[in-house]
């Protein structure tokens, strides 16, 4: 069937990463922590989305994806800290962060399992 909608797995697994786990693109340092949980969540992410894969071509079923987003500086406790420095429209409002990703979820493909991808559906480097 050519209709995308009924060729997506029962299961999508999001994880919700940050663009600041992604090791290429790293040329501030700092924030040692958040990055080396990011960037194992993303390890985690590919790792699981390779698995999912293997396990479904085993049995004959699209077994689930698994995919990372980066939501983008949302208004929320944990940008409090840093807002001053967020430029101009760059701060998002909670329900503009969530349709947006859900509209990305919406929009994948088998292929974009294992993948890093922002807000707006680009995808970002590892």
């Amino acid at each position: 069937n050519t209709d995308p909608q009924e060729q997506r797995p029962a299961s999508v697994v999001v994880n919700l990463s940050a663009r600041v786990g992604s090791i290429s693109d790293n040329e501030l340092g700092g924030w040692y922590s958040y990055r080396l949980s990011k960037a194992a969540l993303n390890q985690a992410t590919r790792t699981l989305a390779i698995e999912l894969a293997r396990n479904g071509h085993h049995n004959k079923t699209n077994a689930g994806w698994a995919i990372a987003l980066h939501p983008g500086t949302t208004n929320t406790d944990l940008s409090a800290p840093f807002r001053a420095n967020v430029p101009e429209n760059s701060l998002f409002p909670v329900e503009f962060t969530v349709h947006q990703l859900l509209n990305v979820v919406d929009g994948l493909e088998e292929k974009h399992s294992g993948g890093f991808y922002d807000w707006a559906g680009q995808s970002l480097s590892f």
